[in-house]
């Protein structure tokens, strides 16, 4: 949804887009990087696989005036042109305090993450774990899942009996470790009962919350946030700093400027303003069954 939104937008503004994917593999997407550089564009935007693999030939792109903007997540120590993404910490402090709301007080959480090599992961995580702490939760383990591979979710879960018993809650680093978590939950006459939340508002997600198994998700619009970059990415070759810049950020050895956009928490109560009315899903879509 990201990519067509940009690639639409930045077609519109006049730009030609060429699109790789690098299927979650650090190296294939250094290598697309080094074919971009080849074809002279003027501005590559990055969905960075691994935050701190990058800076090498993230330097290599600008010493050849190509200008770089970093989607969605930082690229550690590489001076971006623009960091494009959402207040990460933010999406954390949704998911504690919507356990907080539903009563998850002076109680036992469980954390499946996504991989170390994410930089969101650490802020997701910082912020939940803020606010656990404010409220007397207790966070009994953390799991990294890497390369975001859902599978682990539920491997986790079958490993480790012992956890259900103990934890009110879940907190799932996306939609997809949630999915996994909640059918293992279900084979355990669990699901419901332990509080599980998400982030990205995918439709299983949306579905399982006016269900009842899956108490949040947090909404990221992707719409907003790609059609931005684009617009921004054109000003940038233009000459121009885009005026949506909105903050300064380390990336670790440089500060960067960049646009932070605000998440939202979705629950049964808005669902219909937050994710139908917006366009996101089908209203028949979510309220499938």
């Amino acid at each position: 949804r990201d990519r067509d939104i940009f690639v639409t937008m930045a077609k519109e503004l006049g730009a030609e887009v060429n699109v790789q994917n690098a299927n979650g593999d650090v190296d294939e997407q250094i290598a697309q990087i080094e074919y971009l550089i080849e074809k002279k564009m003027d501005a590559i935007l990055i969905v960075s696989v691994d935050s701190d693999g990058l800076s090498a030939v993230v330097k290599k792109a600008k010493d050849a005036g190509i200008i770089v903007i970093a989607y969605d997540r930082m690229i550690y120590n590489a001076d971006v042109d623009l960091y494009i993404s959402f207040d990460n910490e933010a999406v954390g402090r949704l998911m504690g305090e919507s356990l907080v709301q539903a009563g998850v007080t002076d109680g036992k959480v469980l954390i499946l993450s996504g991989p170390t090599t994410d930089n969101n992961v650490s802020m997701v995580n910082e912020g939940f774990i803020k606010t656990m702490q404010e409220n007397g939760n207790e966070i009994v383990d953390i799991m990294y899942a890497d390369n975001w591979r859902p599978e682990y979710a539920s491997e986790y879960i079958y490993g480790h009996p012992e956890v259900l018993d103990e934890i009110d809650a879940i907190m799932c680093g996306n939609d997809n470790l949630a999915t996994h978590a909640i059918h293992v939950l279900a084979e355990k006459r669990k699901a419901g009962e332990i509080l599980v939340t998400g982030q990205d508002a995918d439709l299983e997600a949306c579905q399982r919350i006016v269900e009842g198994t899956q108490l949040m998700t947090v909404y990221k619009p992707v719409e907003v946030q790609a059609r931005t970059a684009a617009e921004c990415t054109i000003e940038l070759i233009k000459g121009n700093m885009p005026d949506a810049v909105n903050v300064n950020i380390s990336d670790g050895t440089y500060t960067v400027p960049g646009i932070v956009l605000d998440p939202v928490a979705v629950t049964a109560d808005n669902m219909d303003t937050a994710i139908i009315d917006s366009g996101f899903h089908l209203r028949e879509d979510v309220y499938l069954n």
